[in-house]
């Protein structure tokens, strides 16, 4: 089974998807870890070095090589849904999963890390809310084309992984 973890930064996607491939016996592949790889930098220095457009480009073709992976969770990039055609290669590829998070809940997780972030660093918690929200507009109508969507507000990431695990579990023959 092939199960595409998608959503907005911060939502889980990474810590959900390894708690998940865990609890099923799979293997974890983190998109932007297998971008770096492929690219030899990270993330942040490829789109400060080639673009957004080569960045996105750079995404599609590690999502095709996924495409043939068996067994393994695949914890995507917060735009890769948003480009191309990628939401429909990965509902036909496998189970997709939109791990939907509220504006407030995700300025809250992302607070933290957003030093590592370019485009939040210098925002204020409400300007972060917004900035989130503004996005999510955008990005709601591609990441709604999962197959299954989890309401992720008010519930730990374990909690989503054990949910999912087992509504995985016993959809496997279906």
């Amino acid at each position: 089974m092939l199960i595409f973890l998608v959503g907005y930064m911060g939502s889980g996607k990474t810590t959900i998807g390894r708690g998940l491939a865990r609890q099923l016996g799979l293997r974890f592949i983190d998109m932007d870890t297998e971008v770096e790889r492929r690219a030899g930098m990270s993330v942040a220095e490829f789109f400060a070095a080639h673009g957004e457009a080569a960045f996105r480009r750079e995404e599609r073709e590690v999502l095709q090589g996924l495409t043939a992976e068996r067994d393994a969770v695949v914890a995507t990039g917060g735009g890769v849904p948003c480009f191309f055609d990628n939401m429909e290669v990965m509902n036909a590829a496998g189970l997709t999963i939109y791990l939907k998070m509220g504006p407030e809940k995700l300025a809250a997780r992302l607070e933290y890390g957003k030093a590592k972030r370019p485009l939040l660093r210098d925002k204020t918690q409400e300007e972060l809310q917004a900035f989130i929200a503004e996005n999510l507009v955008g990005r709601e109508p591609f990441y709604a084309r999962a197959k299954m969507v989890m309401d992720c507000n008010g519930v730990s990431d374990d909690y989503i992984a054990r949910h999912v695990a087992l509504y995985v579990e016993n959809h496997k023959n279906n």
